[in-house]
């Protein structure tokens, strides 16, 4: 959105920061697969609901190639981290459990992210930039 917008892609810090993401479709899919494949009497299931693992970094550089693709001048913009946290951390979560049950992943390519790009650009009117970034600082 911060790209159709002509807004600059907001990164917090370095960037460096690892996160779990997931497709909607997806999201909705695990809970039908735990609903529907549920654990034996006495037993507890935890999973963790994230399909793939990248970088706030990798993140930005994929919407960058996609929105280029399309025509965009997509640019990357760093900014003091706001939130209480570590730039680099050890994050390497199991997500097996789910793909066990039988998820068949839809992962943040390209494609998807071309898109994005085209129903976003769709409602573009309704984007109020003003709203996008702020300057919050969650740090006390």
């Amino acid at each position: 959105m911060q790209a159709v917008a002509g807004h600059p892609l907001t990164v917090y810090g370095k960037g460096n920061q690892v996160r779990g993401y997931i497709n909607l479709i997806d999201a909705i899919s695990c809970v039908y697969l735990a609903a529907t494949k549920p654990a034996d009497a006495g037993t507890l299931r935890v999973f963790n609901q994230i399909t793939e693992t990248f970088s706030v970094n990798e993140l930005a550089r994929r919407v960058r190639a996609a929105g280029e693709t399309l025509g965009y001048d997509v640019v990357v913009q760093s900014v003091e981290n706001p939130r209480v946290e570590k730039e680099s951390h050890y994050y390497n979560p199991k997500y097996t459990g789910l793909l066990e049950l039988g998820l068949k992943p839809h992962f943040l390519n390209e494609e998807l992210l071309e898109e994005m790009f085209r129903v976003v650009s769709q409602r573009k009117e309704g984007i109020i930039s003003g709203n996008i970034f702020k300057g919050i600082k969650w740090k006390g």
